[in-house]
């Protein structure tokens, strides 16, 4: 149970005495340094003070771990009431846990009171202060008041501020291995493990750990050698930082010289030395040096003796002997490979024979499951994988050739005929088909948010107005013969329930489309936007999918796609496009990896069009960036009689832990004045980072101080503390300005939501076919897919590509994805006839073959 603050605890200690008298006896205690302890006594005239409450248990600081509440508790004697009061209000009473007992060394009466606060109302605290509770204890002679306890929550970052690293040091020489621990409330604990164990520095003179938390070792020594990890832990959890190797080294030196030998025959001596004082170890270096030394100990008066005839005669007997092993290992080398030569004459290679066929794999559909809507699949359409190589060409002629005329000129309406069964009228039907099946019912029921239409063979293409939300369904990603119904929904975030761990954070919309289970032989593609600035030093993005038990799987990992599943994302500044071959729910879930990540967020300004009364309104909106939460506030305010009064702005909310921050300024007094007590108002982090709640707002109330002032002059400051900000300059009339409703998006956008055939795609169908026929087969020169889609930018996503059947075709698809409706189709012709030659007859096409 959560502690619900209240205003008036007379009406449950009527012994209590006035807030004014309890007000003065605290002051006269201050003032007369008789305070001291956080412990207030407040008498009552005439009463003994031996009567005064005192405290047997007060209140202490807690931390809130995760979302488990924390209990306060307090115990004093002798005391009629005792009530909790949290930042300045009281606690409702049926909040309060109370026990009575008697103190048997005195026989006063003992009363203890206990209370729960959860993280929601520590998060609701706006402002700079603190959340903290006080217990205040009545008796007949007066009121007694505890010391404050604060309520934390308690967190620890994942990632070091700083980490160690590897170090490699002479023997001897002081070692210092830095260590940030993460961010943490209470801070982090650390502690360093040498090899998995720890270390102890009152075991060791030689270590020591700074205030900074860095390990120090005064010499380095051998034994030294290990790997290091700096361990932070609090209360909530225990992080690790990257090992890092140190390696104490020894650099070798020499011995002493031994003494001179006896004088030889040669007429000299020598003396030796050893690398052993110290022997290197650990890569040290090696002794620089000869290790012997040879002189000539007769001053060069000594004649040499010549070897004689026996020796030279021995020496000459060795050289033939080695002459002739190398000849006759000659010969034997010879024969070898000219018998070798002679079978392999007659031998051929039989995958020679079989390289033109290829394996071809069939995708049938699943007979057993009643909820898919389809029929059983035209088992003669099949897919097979791009056998081409992945590294252009640079030899021989250029194959692709253009005419002169416009390539990708559309074709004539009256050429292509397709009639289709999605008419408005037919919405409720078609939602009430689906919410029959179990998987469907939680789609809406309205048909605001949802797209639908009937699609064969062709192709098509659904679009939520206003979203940035489409699905591509290109030309025969449904089997020839089949007709499928197919939806297209926007969710609210309240209505799914999407499980987020650690730092984890929603980043899109969540989209279905379907039904599932359905057949498709190419992948469709779901276009959706996105919040995040994504770099892959700072985030770990996922598309997840919601099975069909309702559970959420991640399918897929950003920047990690192997190009065998069913699944890949192309994600783009604002957006992001989705290749899939089994329809269903998604959503984007990215994982912060540093406090550098950061989510886009855009702030809109509205107010009411019409001020009837003195005060007047301000609503500061905070919002995921994506178009979809844009319309539902536009949609939200129409219906309020709000108007946009600045141009939105965007801001980069970092994942530091530190919250929004708003504030207004600048305001001529003599006109208005703010009825807002703080200095600025504050959004809780979690409540933004989490992304489950896709805007929040806060509210400046004003008020005119006269009914003819409609000239409104203000500055409107939001930022994250210590991180980015922005700044909104108000100067408008409230009673007929409406300069900014031109960015406002406009109710409905140009066409219908469902389009089927070729009326769904930029490109024609004939021109199409052709550029996929020309272009799938490796060319010479590179003139073929790859260099189309260098062209395009594509060329980081070849070996998905290149593992369809047609890789051309999914590049068209892409362009057809991203470009609908306002594509330049001048660009894609440019880039195509970039590939290759003009030619007037290559993409000719006839009005027969319309």
């Amino acid at each position: 149970m959560g502690a619900r603050p209240r205003r008036d605890p007379a009406a449950a200690a009527a012994a209590a005495p006035g807030p004014l008298a309890a007000l003065l006896a605290a002051a006269l205690f201050a003032a007369a340094g008789a305070q001291q302890s956080a412990t207030v006594a407040n008498p009552v005239s005439g009463a003994s003070p031996d009567l005064l409450p005192h405290f047997q248990l007060e209140p202490e600081d807690v931390y809130i771990v995760k979302n488990k509440a924390v209990s306060l508790a307090c115990r004093a004697t002798p005391a009629t009431q005792i009530y909790f009061k949290c930042n300045g209000e009281w606690v409702h009473q049926g909040d309060h846990v109370t026990q009575h007992s008697t103190d048997h060394s005195t026989g006063l009466p003992v009363m203890e009171v206990r209370i729960e606060v959860t993280r929601q109302q520590v998060e609701k605290i706006f402002g700079l202060e603190e959340y903290w509770c006080q217990c205040v204890a009545w008796s007949s002679s007066g009121t007694t008041k505890s010391q404050k306890a604060f309520v934390r929550i308690a967190y620890l970052r994942k990632n070091f501020e700083q980490e160690p690293t590897a170090r490699e040091v002479s023997i001897e020489q002081g070692i210092v291995l830095p260590c940030r621990p993460p961010e943490g409330i209470p801070p982090a604990e650390v502690e360093w493990l040498r090899n998995e164990e720890l270390v102890d520095p009152a075991l060791d003179t030689n270590v020591y750990v700074t205030p900074e938390h860095s390990l120090v070792l005064r010499q380095a020594r051998l034994a030294d050698t290990a790997n290091y990890t700096c361990v932070a832990k609090n209360i909530v959890a225990r992080r690790r930082s990257a090992s890092a190797a140190v390696i104490v080294y020894v650099d070798g030196a020499w011995s002493e010289w031994s003494k001179w030998s006896v004088c030889g025959a040669e007429c000299t001596h020598w003396r030796s030395r050893e690398c052993s004082e110290p022997t290197p170890r650990n890569g040290g270096r090696e002794c620089h040096g000869p290790e012997l030394d040879t002189r000539n100990c007769t001053s060069e008066l000594c004649s040499h003796v010549v070897p004689g005839t026996e020796d030279v005669a021995l020496y000459v007997g060795l050289v033939a002997v080695a002459v002739c092993l190398v000849l006759l290992l000659l010969v034997g080398v010879l024969l070898y490979c000219r018998k070798k030569g002679g079978l392999d004459a007659d031998v051929a290679d039989s995958s020679i024979l079989t390289a033109g066929f290829q394996p071809v794999s069939i995708k049938p559909s699943k007979a057993d499951n009643p909820s898919l809507l389809t029929i059983q699949p035209d088992l003669s359409t099949t897919t097979m994988t791009y056998q081409g190589s992945l590294c252009p060409r640079q030899d021989g002629p250029a194959k692709l050739q253009l005419p002169n005329g416009h390539l990708l000129s559309p074709l004539g309406a009256g050429r292509h005929t397709l009639h289709h069964s999605s008419p408005a009228a037919e919405g409720a039907d078609f939602v009430a088909r689906l919410s029959t099946q179990s998987y469907f019912r939680s789609l809406p029921r309205g048909t605001t948010n949802m797209a639908y239409g009937t699609f064969n063979f062709l192709g098509g293409r659904l679009m939520i107005p206003n979203t940035g939300i489409s699905l591509l369904i290109p030309p025969d990603a449904i089997p020839r013969g089949k007709i499928y119904e197919v939806y297209l929904t926007l969710h609210k975030q309240e209505e799914v329930r999407l499980p987020l761990s650690g730092c984890q954070t929603l980043l899109s919309p969540i989209v279905s489309c379907g039904p599932p289970g359905v057949l498709l032989t190419r992948p469709a593609i779901l276009a959706m936007g996105h919040c995040v600035e994504a770099s892959a030093e700072n985030w770990s993005i996922w598309l997840k999918k919601q099975s069909c038990e309702g559970t959420w799987e991640d399918v897929l990992q950003l920047g990690a796609e192997p190009c065998t599943e069913l699944y890949y994302c192309q994600l783009e500044a604002q957006a992001c496009y989705i290749f899939t071959e089994q329809l269903g729910r998604f959503a984007l879930v990215g994982e912060s990896l540093s406090m550098a990540a950061s989510k886009r967020l855009k702030l809109v300004l509205f107010a009411p069009s019409a001020c009837p009364s003195l005060e007047y309104n301000i609503r500061v909106y905070c919002l995921s960036d994506t178009q979809d939460v844009l319309k539902e506030v536009i949609q939200l305010e129409k219906q309020l009689g709000g108007q946009l009064i600045g141009a939105p702005r965007v801001l980069h909310f970092k994942d530091s832990y530190h919250n929004l921050r708003l504030s207004i300024h600048d305001m001529p007094s003599s006109l208005w004045k703010s009825k807002l007590l703080a200095s600025y108002q504050e959004i809780p982090f979690y409540h933004i980072w989490s992304g489950l709640q896709p805007f929040l707002h806060c509210t400046f109330t004003l008020e005119r101080l006269s009914p003819s002032t409609c000239e409104l002059a203000c500055k409107i400051w939001v930022w994250q503390v210590e991180g980015d900000g922005q700044s909104f300059t108000v100067n408008f009339n409230i009673a007929k300005d409406t300069r900014f409703s031109d960015w406002l998006v406009p109710d409905s956008e140009v066409g219908a939501p469902a389009l089927v055939g070729p009326s769904a795609f930029k490109i024609p169908f004939l021109i199409r076919q052709k550029i996929i026929s020309s272009l799938d087969p490796p060319g010479t020169r590179g003139a073929d897919w790859r260099m189309l889609a260098q062209k395009l930018n594509l060329d980081s996503h070849l070996s998905f590509f290149a593992s369809k059947s047609s890789p051309t075709a999914m590049i068209l698809n892409l362009w057809e994805a991203r470009h609908f409706p306002n594509g330049n189709l001048s660009q894609l012709a440019a880039a195509v006839a970039e590939v290759g030659k003009q030619d007037g007859a290559l993409f000719a096409v006839s009005e027969a073959e319309c």
